[in-house]
């Protein structure tokens, strides 16, 4: 399985900005610049791409996990917050993605909720990709 997504850029780093358009046609000439990624402008950046990216595949292979285990859950809601910092000798670093779990699962105790969560955390693909740092909050709601 591929799944494609294109970027165009135009003009300098600072003052130029780009496009984003993914192959579903999700994203469309979705606008990104300097100021989406480093200062408060509408658009999207690199690093909020990646946070869904990361939640919604975590979250896909805790269903399946919970699906295994023969646990329906009512509700799943992750948030990732994907940390941009400086890099050592120049340059960005994406260093840290923060996973925050927050489940309605009946029938489900603590322990067998963590043992999940964390597998999940652990093995989906984004996590396995990532060269960051990985954390994971998950409560169980009732």
């Amino acid at each position: 399985m591929i799944r494609k997504a294109s970027a165009v850029w135009r003009g300098t780093g600072r003052d130029g900005a780009g496009d984003l358009t993914t192959a579903s046609g999700v994203l469309n000439g979705t606008a990104y610049s300097y100021k989406t990624r480093f200062e408060d402008e509408p658009g999207t950046n690199p690093e909020e791409l990646l946070a869904a990216a990361h939640a919604g595949c975590f979250t896909m292979a805790l269903a399946f996990a919970l699906q295994q285990a023969g646990v329906t859950p009512l509700e799943l809601k992750t948030e990732a917050a994907v940390s941009l910092d400086p890099a050592d000798g120049g340059g960005f670093k994406i260093s840290k993605s923060a996973l925050t779990l927050r489940a309605k699962i009946p029938g489900l105790d603590d322990a067998k909720f963590q043992e999940l969560a964390k597998g999940a955390e652990q093995n989906c693909p984004v996590s396995k990709v990532l060269n960051a740092e990985i954390t994971l909050d998950a409560q169980l709601e009732s």
